[in-house]
């Protein structure tokens, strides 16, 4: 029976099998195949709840919030840039990657770790949705949601105890949300020194791992303590508010000098000046200005008929960089007709000034700063000044990332300098008129900005037939006491390019209570102006203590 079983099991193996070939082949022949149906394309709102909730998660960002922008344009672009971006990116990781492993090198009986294979793939990332955020900062703001599923092909060879063991990285998947941040903007090329990237939310990493061959995620509860392990890392290092800074300009080339300190000069007298008027005397005064400084120059009054005057005047000069600048005097003789006479001039670097202490200087006058100069030789005279450099606070301003401003972290209790003088209360008032929105005259649109402050009027520049002009311009008061109680006024004003009887115009202006700038340090804000129907200037003020 068992023969007959054998003999019979064959026979009906090769009976089936001839039989389905041939009704195979006539089926195939003669038969006509069913058109297939066009799929049905439904719009979202006429889907079930079971149906809508299915495919929810893949609906991208663009649609579901409207801050968030459209960009295939970009996600094209990627696409076609990949090949490249992947080389490039990998040259990156194998030049970050080379001294990391060489510190395992030697421990725990490692002795080579390299790169076997490095590629990213072949599928680029998504991005699902853009937004750009506005600041008032000199700052761009963009929070791209993307999506990577890709192909990588990542094999790193570990050697040890003579062994090589390939661990390969297979099936990541990526998912995050950053904010990227391009700031400081500034007037080089690529207009922005840093950029900064920090995480929204914890991003959702999946991925693979083979070592020698198995995959260690199937084992039960690696899985799950790898995901949570690289989610609390990676959150430690880069979730909002820690940030991963990446510099992309030179400091020196992007930074933009800011006051540092204030310069107080005591011009106390001249001393056997030269004779310059027909009597054989000569009506000396002095201009005072700091080099690399584009501001006009401070002069001290008159003194008549004199080769020996006397001032005992006090002046006060922003400085930006103790170390480059240095003080420029030069003495001119009065004439009520004509150019004024040039008596002579010194300049003194403020690196050689203690920070704090006063000085004094007995100087002899020259014609000019060529050393080598014959005429630098003739005696010109002698001027007697006291400098005393007084540095703002240090820290005074710290970043505050949660509401885009800045805070004060210190009171801050000022320094006596050696002269008596109280220095507690004295600092500098900075205002930054950047720009204006939607001012409209009825009879030209020229406008410039006008600021009135105890009395002193600044103007910026005036922008032709614009509606949202764009000054950027900085303008400093230093005064001795904070402007607790005090108001500045900032109109904004249209000039007429033509001769005409409406010469200026009246676009509307502000007045801001300068209270909250001494407390709070720095002010950025877009105010309304009055008398304007949908104008705004944006300010930025700061206070800073001596």
């Amino acid at each position: 029976m068992g023969f007959l079983g054998t003999v019979l099991g064959v026979l009906g193996f090769g009976i089936g099998s001839l039989t389905g070939l041939v009704v195979g082949f006539y089926l195939f022949i003669y038969s006509e195949p069913k058109k297939v149906k066009d799929p049905i394309i439904r719009p979202l709102h006429e889907l079930e709840k079971s149906n809508l909730e299915d495919i929810l998660t893949e609906i991208p960002l663009w649609m579901k919030c409207p801050d968030y922008d459209r960009v295939d344009w970009l996600n094209n672009f990627i696409s076609d840039m990949w090949p490249y971006l992947d080389k490039a990116i990998c040259s990156t990781i194998r030049s970050m990657a080379q001294p990391i492993f060489a510190e395992y090198i030697g421990k725990y009986h490692i002795e080579a770790i390299e790169f076997d294979e490095l590629s990213l793939g072949t599928l680029p990332p998504i991005i699902y949705g853009l937004k750009v955020c506005e600041t008032n900062e000199k700052e761009l703001v963009m929070e791209p949601v993307f999506r990577w599923a890709g192909n990588p092909n990542v094999v790193l060879m570990v050697k040890l105890l003579s062994l090589r063991i390939k661990i390969q990285l297979v099936d990541l998947k990526v998912f995050a949300a950053p904010r990227i941040t391009l700031k400081p903007l500034v007037p080089a090329f690529p207009c922005f020194s840093n950029i900064v990237v920090s995480l929204l939310e914890k991003p959702h990493v999946d991925f693979g791992m083979n070592i020698l061959g198995g995959d260690i995620m199937s084992i039960p509860g690696l899985y799950p303590f790898i995901q949570d392990t690289i989610k609390r890392q990676v959150a430690n290092l880069y979730l909002w508010p820690q940030t991963l800074d990446i510099p992309i300009l030179d400091a020196s080339t992007a930074a933009i000098k800011k006051p540092v300190g204030i310069l107080q000069v005591k011009v106390v007298r001249a001393l056997k000046l030269l004779r310059m008027d027909f009597l054989g005397t000569s009506d000396p005064y002095v201009k005072l200005s700091l080099t690399e400084d584009r501001l006009p120059a401070k002069k001290t009054t008159i003194k008549m008929k004199s080769l020996n005057p006397e001032w005992n005047e006090k002046f006060k000069l922003i400085v930006k960089d103790p170390y480059t600048q240095g003080l420029e005097l030069q003495l001119y003789d009065w004439d009520k007709v004509g150019r004024h006479d040039r008596l002579g001039m010194q300049l003194i670097p403020l690196q050689v000034l203690t920070p704090g202490e006063t000085k004094e200087f007995v100087l002899e006058l020259v014609k000019n700063t060529n050393l080598n100069d014959p005429q630098n030789k003739k005696r010109r005279g002698q001027l007697v000044v006291e400098l005393t450099y007084v540095p703002f606070k240090s820290s005074s301003l710290t970043s505050n990332e949660s509401d885009g401003g800045y805070i004060r972290n210190e009171s801050g209790i000022g320094k006596s300098s050696d002269n008596g003088e109280a220095l507690d209360e004295a600092g500098l008032l900075s205002v930054m008129v950047v720009g204006a929105e939607e001012v409209e005259g009825e009879h030209h649109n020229n406008p410039y900005a006008l600021l009135c402050f105890k009395g002193e009027q600044k103007k910026t520049k005036v922008i032709k037939k614009s509606r949202n002009p764009n000054w950027n311009e900085d303008f400093q008061f230093m005064l001795d006491e904070p402007p607790l109680n005090e108001k500045i006024h900032i109109e904004v004003l249209s000039r007429s390019r033509a001769l005409s009887f409406r010469g200026k115009e009246s676009l509307g202006y502000v007045e801001i209570n300068l209270n909250d700038v001494v407390h709070n340090g720095r002010i950025n804000h877009k105010y309304h102006l009055i008398d304007s129907k949908n104008g705004k200037l944006h300010v930025e003020l700061s206070w800073t203590k001596a």
